[in-house]
């Protein structure tokens, strides 16, 4: 499955895209099989093939297969934040007990070193997804001291990205770092469908609309 990332067939490449998310990182967990997965993941990044596109759906963020998979080292390297580590330490379940985190924690130096070089890709969806990863691998206390050079590209590409989930996950991490993130547009309403009350016999509610661009067509609960 793993290399079947690289495959030249579209529907065969989205499929094991499928199983990183789907299998090796269910929900969000970290298993054995995640470590090494990541490492093969990292390893890949400079591929030419990664270049190429993947199926997408409605609720997908634009980007190629490089793009994919470097928001896949985000989401894993999520997992074991330092904001994670306090909260599984405080519910008495410490990082520290739980082997996959474990590896993982061994290993953001190395994913970092992969995904920096897309930081400066032409692309700027590869741009933007490169800089969410390098920001949860930055908990690293080997990789503290990178956080200095990487403020400005965070206020220059996620902080004026189209995607107000990257204008965010900006000023969460430059807030995190003590960085100035004024000048951010923040979302307007990032709770739109819980804010919503259309007036009574009226076609205002956006959820009636399946053209709409700012929720979801579908009526509760999708």
């Amino acid at each position: 499955m793993l290399t079947a990332l690289l495959d030249p067939d579209q529907g065969v490449r989205t499929r094991a895209l499928g199983y990183l998310h789907g299998t090796l990182h269910h929900q969000n967990t970290l298993y054995d099989a995640t470590v090494p997965a990541a490492l093969y993941v990292a390893a890949i990044l400079p591929d030419p093939r990664t270049n190429s596109a993947v199926t997408k759906n409605r609720h997908s963020f634009p980007g190629c297969m490089r793009a994919e998979l470097l928001r896949w080292i985000a989401s894993v390297a999520s997992e074991v934040t330092d904001e994670v580590a306090a909260i599984s330490q405080q519910c008495g379940f410490p990082l520290d007990d739980y082997a996959p985190a474990v590896g993982i924690m061994g290993i953001r130096p190395l994913l970092f070193s992969a995904s920096l070089p897309s930081t400066e890709d032409p692309d700027r969806h590869i741009r933007e997804a490169a800089l969410t990863a390098c920001i949860p691998l930055l908990d690293d206390p080997q990789l503290l001291h990178r956080r200095e050079n990487l403020a400005d590209l965070l206020r220059d590409e996620l902080g004026t990205s189209d995607l107000w989930q990257h204008r965010e996950r900006a000023i969460d991490a430059l807030d995190a770092w003590g960085k100035d993130f004024s000048g951010i547009e923040r979302q307007r309403n990032p709770f739109l469908f819980c804010d919503s009350d259309p007036s009574p016999g009226k076609e205002s509610s956006w959820l009636a609309r399946p053209d709409s661009v700012e929720g979801y067509s579908e009526n509760p609960p999708f």
